[in-house]
């Protein structure tokens, strides 16, 4: 059984690499897509708050109908890849901005079916210690959410459509994976269904908010320094030296974002078993707020200063991720726990379609020197929710 549990973590956490190179897949070539859709100033944060907002509807929408009970795990997620690869592939052909965010939305849409079922698929795998694997399941997430800042650096060159068509091979790849690698878990959990009617007693549970409140400040910060560190970085390089290669500059982001969060999902998840889950999220907060207020101070400095530092906030600003639904569902009660958890990152998701869309407008305000310290109020918000949750943890204690 455990040796297939870690066979089984390997190819989900595989098949989640792949599948979520969707996300930013359009992000990343945004001034081309900006230009040959003639869209406007803001349209760039539209294109990356598309696929949070159809990701919400798409999660909304799975959870009350249940289908990741009434159906296959395996073969809701491979469906939702696949068609998440030909929804993304069909943007080489679109020369319209309603059309391709459209198309942005329904594959945010299709994501819903990835991520939060391979959440499912792991917790049968793994129904006891899961804090580790969870934190290989996040990490994979966050590689694969990077993953286009990598692709970008060969292609872009030659020609956008190319890393769209590369982002839209892997999501393919990732539903072969679990069509035809993964096996179904021999254990299958209680269901935890989602009804609008106990949104009353989530938010009446108090240790459980308190938990969603740590989750809403993190995510207000996540997603927004996920797309906008590269367009920080980007700017500040050149400034620095107006000969940085481009490829640099993609590797930073990649480094950044993908390769550092994912270390810091792995050490989060070891960590968070010892130390306990509220201590693990108030740490990764404290240092992700930091680095959002010093980073700007960076900004045209010495490249490989700027660098650290971004590394660092690319660690601490993933590295609580999965403890927050990890303590949503150990404190919440049997009855609800599947609709606390669906609630919690509806919301979530919501917040970061207005933090993405912030940056931009502040940005052209006040520059890139100050702009990430409103993303501090997130953590700090977070922090002080996580410190009353702690007391919850340590009691042990459910309340309704």
């Amino acid at each position: 059984m455990m040796q297939g549990s870690w066979r089984a973590l390997v190819w989900i956490g595989l098949s989640e690499l792949c599948a979520l190179s969707l996300w930013y897949s359009a992000s990343v070539i945004a001034p081309e897509l900006i230009t040959i859709w003639e869209l406007g100033s803001n349209s760039e944060a539209w294109l990356s708050a598309s696929v949070p907002i159809g990701f919400v509807i798409g999660a909304l929408f799975s959870s009350y109908f249940g289908v990741a009970d009434r159906f296959n795990p395996r073969k809701v997620f491979a469906i939702s890849a696949f068609l998440g690869a030909l929804l993304n592939t069909l943007l080489i052909l679109v020369d319209s901005g309603f059309f391709g965010i459209l198309l942005r939305i329904l594959t945010g849409i299709t994501l819903a079916g990835v991520y939060p079922i391979a959440v499912k698929m792991l917790s049968q795998w793994f129904p006891e210690k899961r804090g580790f694997a969870i934190g290989i399941l996040i990490a994979a997430l966050t590689l694969g959410s990077s993953l286009p800042h990598f692709v970008v650096m060969f292609f872009s060159s030659l020609s956008w459509k190319l890393v769209i068509i590369c982002s839209s091979v892997l999501a393919l790849l990732s539903a072969i994976i679990v069509t035809f690698m993964l096996e179904d878990a021999p254990v299958t959990p209680q269901k935890t269904p989602f009804s609008f009617k106990l949104i009353k007693k989530v938010m009446l549970n108090k240790p459980v908010m308190l938990a969603n409140y740590g989750y809403f400040g993190h995510m207000w910060e996540l997603y927004a320094m996920w797309t906008w560190l590269p367009a920080f970085l980007t700017a500040s390089f050149i400034i620095n030296s107006s000969e940085t290669p481009y490829w640099f500059i993609a590797l930073s982001s990649f480094m950044s974002i993908g390769i550092a969060g994912g270390v810091g999902c792995v050490v989060g998840g070891l960590i968070s078993d010892k130390i306990g889950r509220a201590n693990l999220t108030i740490i990764s907060m404290v240092i992700s707020a930091i680095c959002s207020i010093v980073i700007g101070f960076t900004y045209g400095q010495t490249i490989w200063l700027t660098l650290i530092i971004s590394i660092i906030w690319g660690m601490s600003v993933i590295s609580d991720s999965a403890q927050f639904s990890a303590a949503v569902s150990e404190i919440a009660e049997v009855e609800y726990v599947g609709t606390a958890l669906t609630f919690q990152m509806c919301i979530g998701f919501l917040v970061t379609i207005f933090s993405i869309n912030l940056i931009p407008i502040i940005q052209r305000i006040i520059g890139w020197e100050w702009v990430f310290t409103i993303l501090a109020i997130g953590p700090i918000l977070g922090i002080l929710s996580m410190v009353k949750y702690r007391r919850y943890e340590f009691n042990g204690k459910r309340e309704n």
